[in-house]
């Protein structure tokens, strides 16, 4: 018998047919509509380096330049990225929002999501975008391409 997963299939197959990738993703979109900011979902590149050129899609873009990721599993490949994105790209201000940041990154580890965010300065919360992150000011918006060497914007 095969044990019944925590995994909402019906709910991803909805979400996937509104155009997302998660349920949770739907949840922060309809939360950031509600508090009457445009919603851009997946509108912006972000290219970074590795051992190559890479491009990042981010999930969000609030009206105020705040890039959000929804992250429910969070892999060691996603962590090295976003650790790689602050270092090239230093003025963009990007947030996790997890559906839980208490979960460990791997099994038998003692850090969990949210502990990784707190030590590599990565600002997180479980679920929703918090209501401050909404109401904070315009930095900049980030323009649909960002490049590698592209470290400072006009706003």
């Amino acid at each position: 018998m095969v044990p019944k997963s925590k995994y909402n299939k019906k709910g991803y197959i909805k979400s996937r047919k509104n155009g997302f990738r998660s349920g949770l993703e739907e949840k922060v979109a309809k939360q950031i509509q509600k508090a009457n900011h445009k919603l851009r979902y997946e509108v912006v590149k972000i290219k970074w380096i590795d051992f190559a050129i890479r491009s990042y899609t981010p999930d969000f873009v609030l009206d105020n330049g705040i890039i959000i990721e929804v992250k429910g599993f969070w892999s060691v490949e996603d962590r090295k990225k976003h650790k790689e994105l602050r270092k090239q790209h230093v003025n963009l201000d990007i947030r996790m929002v997890f559906e839980n940041s208490k979960r460990k990154i791997r099994k038998g580890s003692k850090t969990s999501y949210g502990m990784w965010c707190d030590k590599n300065d990565i600002l997180y919360h479980d679920r929703i975008v918090p209501i401050p992150w909404l109401q904070e000011q315009l930095k900049f918006m980030p323009p649909k391409i960002i490049n590698v060497n592209q470290h400072s914007f006009k706003g």
